[in-house]
């Protein structure tokens, strides 16, 4: 495979941007090689500049459920976009896409949209303190909510300490607010209620930043019956896997219903759009109803929600979308798990939805520490190979993978038998 043009592309581009990239796992820096620089994208592939095809299981990290270039998402955009780009004013395009993610999710009575994820559960997290009148908060450890400085914090010596900060730049006054707990592990949550003052707790109900590992539901209703009896907001982040996982999110795994819900991803339709929603008497403390100060110029711009309303009434019209993409996942890591075991290679599979994600691991992953037991090397190599197959998956062993409602069962099947090449290659190097 020929990726001259994307070496020189990455050279230049380390030239005048960090890194040679604007968010950092781009970089493979842990799966090694070379990022491909991309042209353009069609369906269900990527093109890069060396014009190299690869069936694409990143989809722009998630929100790209009805493939790349989807033709009514871009005609809503171009139609937008021919009346204004941005207005810093209100439009009754966003009126409509909160009704529809209303509707669709219980708990969520109003809205607020913001541009990113992280904005998403930073501004989630300010409501929560000021409603509860606390300001510690319970994170879990392999969880991604953002980069705000509360939320870069990882475990100490202990699942239920003080969280240390994870980045430089984070005061540890700041992180000193934040406990972290053990995904899935209700004991280390208990502890943390004991120890700290908290206001609320945030998790992914379905977490896909330590790979796929989806909270056991057991674990969520304690951790629903523990914030009632200490008075703590619970948070769902579903940036990720909100209309990934299901038409509604986690509701359609969990019997649980949080006090806040932040989104992302699906909701822009690979536009930047992010939002929150809640309990009215949560939500009414934001200005400019209460005091809670949040804000953002292009908050609602109307290009990102003409392609996220367009993207979220195309998936409500398809009934058997997820069921479909389901058995796309299913079928994927079937083959691959059945490819490792002809090889006898440890490892686990897991899907929710349009979700998957595997591991190199001989033990199933329920939580973070579990995750880091993968074989991690053995990840990097099996990227590599499957990159040079035409086999775009995330370049990081924990992330999680998507498929989307372009996808044919022979593309599945193709990525399948690149697995086996894969890893029949790396045993005989």
């Amino acid at each position: 495979m020929q990726i001259l043009h994307s070496v020189n592309d990455f050279n230049e581009a380390k030239q005048v941007i960090v890194g040679g990239v604007n968010s950092p796992v781009r970089a493979f820096k842990s799966v090694g090689g070379i990022p491909r620089f991309i042209d353009r994208g069609e369906g269900s592939y990527l093109y890069d500049v060396d014009g190299n095809q690869y069936l694409d299981f990143v989809q722009s990290w998630g929100p790209l459920i009805l493939g790349h270039c989807n033709q009514m998402i871009i005609e809503a955009s171009i139609n937008a976009l021919q009346n204004g780009s941005s207005f810093g004013a209100p439009t009754e395009l966003e009126t409509a896409l909160a009704k529809e993610i209303i509707l669709l999710y219980n708990g969520v009575d109003k809205m607020r949209f913001v541009s990113s994820g992280t904005e998403a559960t930073m501004s989630a997290i300010r409501l929560a303190r000021a409603y509860s009148g606390r300001d510690d908060i319970i994170k879990f450890e392999g969880c991604y909510h953002g980069h705000s400085d509360s939320l870069l914090v990882s475990a100490g010596s202990g699942c239920a300490t003080f969280g240390s900060p994870s980045s430089p730049g984070v005061p540890q006054d700041f992180s000193k607010h934040t406990y972290v707990a053990r995904f899935n592990d209700l004991d280390s949550v208990r502890s943390c209620f004991e120890l700290g003052n908290i206001g609320c707790v945030i998790i992914e109900p379905i977490a896909g930043n330590m790979g796929l590992v989806p909270a056991e539901n057991e674990f969520l209703v304690g951790l629903r019956a523990l914030c009632d009896e200490f008075g703590a907001v619970l948070i769902f982040d579903e940036v990720m896997s909100g209309f990934r996982a299901s038409l509604n999110g986690a509701q359609g795994y969990y019997d649980v219903v949080p006090d806040l819900v932040t989104f992302g991803k699906v909701i822009g339709g690979g536009m930047p759009l992010a939002g929150f929603g809640g309990k009215d008497e949560i939500m009414k403390l934001l200005s400019p109803v209460g005091d809670v100060y949040q804000a953002g110029t292009l908050s609602g711009n109307p290009v990102a929600v003409s392609a996220g309303l367009s993207a979220i009434c195309q998936i409500k019209a398809d009934v058997g979308l997820y069921a479909r993409l389901q058995d796309l996942a299913s079928r994927l890591m079937d083959g691959f798990a059945q490819e490792a075991q002809k090889r006898g290679i440890a490892l686990q599979t897991c899907v929710r939805g349009s979700m998957f994600g595997f591991f190199f691991n001989s033990k199933e992953v329920k939580n973070f520490d579990d995750a880091r037991g993968s074989d991690t090397q053995f990840f990097a190599s099996f990227h590599q190979k499957m990159l040079e197959r035409g086999i775009y998956l995330a370049c990081s062993a924990f992330e999680t993978g998507f498929v989307c409602s372009t996808m044919t069962q022979e593309e599945i099947d193709r990525a399948i038998v690149a697995c086996g090449e894969s890893i029949e290659e790396i045993i005989n190097e």
